[in-house]
């Protein structure tokens, strides 16, 4: 199947043909679906804490922070072409006619171009557009009286100006305020100096990036960094990294034979942000919290943020200090049938870890290894929000390939949702992910765990593409919240939706809680 030529591609990439062929392997016999029980509802699967709950967890992170190592985790290496889909697509086919100007402007849904240019001036990026177009001897005001709003968004979209469309969300102006407009980075920036910050007040944050622009954040955290650093009274240690090039995968034709570029050479694509696994899996961190590069809100919001994300690392340090001290006794295996009783209810009722009916007939040694085997794998809490009819994956109740049942973040594609069954339980859930996680790092003897062997690789994802005219397979890694997490101790904890504030169109950034004032 594979050239010399081939073999010396593959092996540059760090891989080796077995490698390879595994891939194509898992393109012919695809990915079963998750198989789902049950959805997590409060009192099945998601804890519910009310405000005195929050607050004694959030004490809880306050008074034992300081002796962990913390880090905020960032994925910023997504471009955010996708924000301005409906801009481009009005941009190409817009050629200034009154019949299409005037029903641009019919369309006053949230969503819109319409809505767009109408509040143009309440978008952070406006005086960096003015300024640019101001630049080449126009004006943003004049064109916008024309209704020339292809020149606008040309400068906006494209290398011509801003070139918005081809940056990552990361270097895109989110916020305005007094002092000026932040981009999305500088708020994590913000946050990292109040949650993630050690007792010797180093803020610790890593960002995933992709090459094309990681001198570019390099240039925009250096500039912003210091203002931040005086204004919080910390010091930044900042990290990034690339999606490492041996998760790249084989992609292949309709047939399942490797799909080949113009010059004959093997194409392989990015394995999706389930290869962050191996990111996440070189991080010098005892604690590390992640959070999406989009989730971000100003400062006049941002204390709910902070209150939850305490509590759920609040929750995390008591759960893990607890695990630690039993897993510490389990160790030792002089226990007496009360304090494996103990240990077992503790994992059955504060670690949602299930007890199979089989433990009942396990002797006393086996039952001190099963319980240790259970307690001794990295842990995670995700904040999870009431459903409010948001797309994307949420908490459910799962059993695997070998019956073990467990609590997962599932993603949409991975459920069969032409099972009758299956659409039923996913009908009722109630919750869903905003990917707001705090894991731990390290087990009991504070050794770092390797990430890559709580991965379910049965947990994959293969979508149809396109290249040249000619239709591929693509291959994506178990994702990273939901299969290359799937042996993690999870807990999950309700948050206020409040906490979850995407942009997934740039028009998300007009919405109240995306406006600094």
């Amino acid at each position: 199947m594979f050239s010399e030529k081939d073999i010396a591609q593959i092996r540059q990439k760090g891989l080796d043909i077995k490698d390879v062929e595994h891939q194509i392997g898992n393109f012919k016999k695809g990915f079963p679906f998750i198989k789902l029980v049950a959805a997590a509802t409060p009192g099945n699967g998601i804890e519910c804490f009310d405000d005195a709950g929050i607050d004694e967890l959030v004490k809880f992170f306050d008074d034992n922070y300081p002796d962990y190592e913390l880090l905020k985790f960032v994925p910023a290496s997504g471009a955010a072409s996708r924000m301005f889909k409906h801009l481009f697509e009005f941009m190409i086919t817009f050629g200034g006619s009154r019949e299409e100007i005037a029903t641009m402007e019919s369309d006053k849904s949230f969503n819109s171009v319409s809505n767009f240019f109408a509040s143009i001036k309440n978008f952070a990026f406006y005086q960096d557009l003015k300024n640019i177009i101001s630049a080449n001897g126009l004006s943003l005001d004049g064109l916008l009286d024309k209704k020339d709003y292809k020149t606008i968004l040309e400068y906006f979209l494209t290398d011509k100006g801003l070139n918005y469309a081809a940056m990552p969300k990361g270097l895109l102006q989110f916020h305005s305020y007094d002092e000026g407009p932040r981009l999305s980075v500088e708020e994590h920036l913000v946050e990292a100096a109040v949650y993630s910050t050690n007792s010797e007040k180093v803020s610790k944050l890593h960002l995933t990036v992709s090459p094309a622009h990681e001198s570019r954040f390099k240039d925009a955290i250096g500039e912003k960094s210091s203002i931040y650093e005086q204004k919080y009274g910390v010091s930044y240690d900042i990290g990034f990294s690339r999606q490492m090039p041996e998760t790249d995968i084989v992609a292949v034709d309709m047939n399942n034979q490797p799909f080949r570029t113009e010059d004959g050479t093997l194409l392989f694509r990015p394995g999706g942000h389930g290869a962050l696994i191996e990111n996440m899996n070189r991080l010098d961190a005892e604690i590390v919290f992640v959070k999406n590069i989009d989730n971000i809100v100003p400062d006049r919001l941002r204390g709910t943020t902070y209150r939850y994300k305490k509590a759920i690392g609040g929750l995390l340090l008591k759960l893990q200090e607890k695990s630690f001290e039993y897993l510490d006794m389990l160790e030792d295996a002089n226990l007496d049938d009360d304090l494996i009783e103990e240990i077992r209810e503790f994992a059955q009722d504060e670690l949602f870890i299930n007890i199979p009916d089989a433990y009942l007939g396990f002797d006393k040694m086996e039952r001190i290894d099963f319980l240790f085997n259970k307690l001794n794998r990295p842990m995670r809490i995700c904040g999870m929000v009431k459903n409010e009819g948001e797309p994307g994956g949420g908490p459910f109740w799962v059993e695997n390939q070998q019956g073990v049942r467990s609590l997962q973040i599932v993603e949409s594609s991975q459920m069969d949702l032409n099972d009758e069954g299956q659409n039923h339980i996913v009908a009722n859930a109630t919750h869903f992910n905003p990917v707001d996680l705090v894991c731990s790092m390290n087990d009991f003897k504070g050794d770092k765990f390797d990430l890559k062997r709580y991965v379910d690789p049965e947990t994959g994802f293969i979508s149809i593409k396109s290249l040249g005219g000619k239709d591929l397979k693509a291959q994506e890694l178990p994702g990273l919240w939901n299969g290359a997490m799937a042996d993690w101790i999870t807990v999950f904890v309700e948050t206020p939706i409040i906490t979850f504030n995407p942009v997934k169109t740039v028009n998300d950034l007009l919405r109240p809680q995306h406006q600094a004032k």
